[in-house]
């Protein structure tokens, strides 16, 4: 047996073909004929021969390298559980897959542009995922001009070419306000995500969806916008608490759990004077006293999806680029209840 066969050109001196020849089969081009293939693979096989990982980087003009973008202040990154959820499904495909994963952080908005601009252009990475973008960041058309193979986690109707994955928040927020409603309550209060973004918009549009399906009047001053973060959860409570809803439907759980925090402060109980209820599922809600009732999306399944969506693109450019939408469930837990209080009959 052939011992530690270290360079290309040995490889095709001892198959009997050229450098190119056994270059190609190394990186599967399908423009072999078969009997060269046959032979390289028969020396790759006798010699246990490994290529360098910088030299398959040259010939194949590939770095099994995928970028992950997602542009939000750095803080939100290491407070909010949905995106360390989201980059350990990612990092298991790529690790599973022979990948590296690169997160790129931004340390000011400033540098945004002149980031995107490096990252775009360095040659260093094979493709591109970005994570909860909000709809008018210069990513999105910067990817959709460089022509770089991405993916986005979350939807951008005005690109609707780029590839992407995500739940369906539209039925996830119809379904728990239906719930809401089913016990009894109709003076219901939202608060949104950040409107700039598909999910705030998504999830507000649940709500609406299941108000109008119940014929019960929207309320706009039972809408207020948060940023889904628990400090906009908690001081937009306490705005919409002088409008006495019966219940609070938070399109993420961070916000419930600061809308939770806002009612306790000011003497009213949860569940019994005002239901809540949160979007997201995070460990946090079911640490909550009461329990969070909430959406549960797996975010890890969503991060997982991404990514090996990516890695298909990168394998087959031609392959389907269609839309994953997974499914969302209600989880009923102890921050809702049977509403005692009723509208009064119009005269």
């Amino acid at each position: 047996m052939i011992e530690n066969c270290e360079t290309l050109e040995q490889i095709a001196n001892l198959a009997r073909v050229s450098r190119s020849t056994a270059s190609r089969v190394i990186n599967s081009s399908p423009y072999v004929s078969l009997r060269a293939r046959k032979q390289v693979l028969k020396v790759i096989h006798r010699t246990d021969y490994q290529p360098h990982q910088a030299v398959r980087t040259l010939v194949a003009r590939r770095t099994n390298t995928i970028g992950l973008i997602i542009p939000q202040p750095v803080p939100r990154l290491f407070t909010d559980p949905f995106f360390p959820q989201l980059a350990q499904g990612i990092s298991e495909v790529c690790h599973r897959r022979g990948y590296y994963l690169m997160l790129t952080l931004m340390a000011t908005h400033a540098d945004r542009d002149s980031l995107y601009r490096r990252m775009l252009h360095s040659g260093q990475l094979d493709g591109i995922l970005v994570a909860s973008a909000v709809l008018d960041d210069p990513i999105i058309p910067c990817l959709q001009a460089s022509h770089h193979p991405c993916v986005l986690v979350g939807r951008n109707p005005t690109y609707p070419d780029i590839p992407w994955v995500d739940v369906d928040n539209v039925t996830g927020a119809r379904r728990m306000t239906e719930y809401l409603i089913s016990l009894g309550h109709r003076r219901i209060a939202t608060i949104t995500g950040s409107l700039n973004t598909v999910p705030g918009q998504d999830r507000l549009e649940g709500y609406r969806q299941a108000l109008a399906q119940a014929e019960i009047a929207i309320d706009d001053t039972l809408i207020t916008e948060g940023d889904f973060t628990e400090e906009s959860g908690f001081y937009t409570m306490k705005r919409l608490m002088r409008l006495e809803p019966t219940a609070v439907f938070a399109a993420s759980d961070l916000m419930a759990i600061g809308a939770i925090k806002a009612l306790k402060q000011a003497g009213r109980s949860v569940p019994d004077d005002v239901s809540v209820a949160g979007y997201d599922d995070i460990p946090a809600a079911v640490r909550m006293e009461p329990q969070l009732t909430t959406v549960q999306q797996v975010v890890f399944d969503l991060g997982r999806m991404a990514a090996e969506k990516l890695i298909m693109l990168l394998d087959d450019p031609d392959a389907s680029a269609y839309p994953l939408l997974p499914t969302t469930h209600l989880v009923v837990r102890g921050s809702t209840r049977t509403a005692d209080r009723w509208p009064k009959p119009e005269s």
